[in-house]
């Protein structure tokens, strides 16, 4: 069934398809160009510096990120895949365009190297011990039907036990 990327919207915690294991994309097409320009402008908006395509309802393996905010710095990462991971961590205070309102101190990896297909239907590989680094993997984590709620510390989630509870309630 095509998408018509117009109508695509950040969907929000408890949505079915924000815990679902996404498949792999076969083939970039024009469709999914559409579908990442469409995240772009979604991200932007939010304002976010990534989302994954189950984010928008889609249990596809692709996401976009861009740090700095600058439209040019916009990446696509289609069918991404995480490797060499530093032992060294970080914890650092991560939110979620998907559970507005909720932040907490997640604990990853500082550095990691990530492998994907690109815009250009290329794939290519990036490392970085920076913002970038954080926000690979908790996009990825998206595209494997894991949140910020499953990784955050028991005491961060008893303390935002209410903000949850009524984003379970909405649906």
């Amino acid at each position: 069934m095509p998408v018509d990327p117009t109508k695509l919207e950040i969907v929000n915690y408890p949505h079915a398809v924000l815990r679902q294991k996404a498949a792999a994309i076969a083939a970039v097409t024009p469709e999914v160009l559409a579908v990442a320009i469409r995240m772009c402008e979604l991200m932007h908006l939010a304002p976010g510096v990534g989302l994954a395509a189950p984010q928008v309802g889609l249990s596809w393996r692709m996401f976009v990120a861009n740090p700095t905010g600058d439209p040019e710095d916009d990446l696509v990462f289609i069918n991404p895949v995480l490797s060499e991971p530093s032992r060294v961590t970080e914890d650092y205070e991560e939110g979620c365009l998907s559970l507005p309102d909720i932040r907490a101190e997640i604990r990853r990896p500082k550095a990691i190297t990530i492998t994907a297909i690109g815009f250009n239907g290329k794939p290519f590989s990036l490392t970085s011990e920076e913002l970038p680094a954080r926000i690979w993997q908790h996009e990825t984590d998206h595209l494997d039907g894991v949140l910020i709620l499953d990784r955050m510390s028991p005491g961060d989630r008893t303390a935002l036990r209410r903000k949850i509870k009524a984003l379970e309630e909405e649906i």
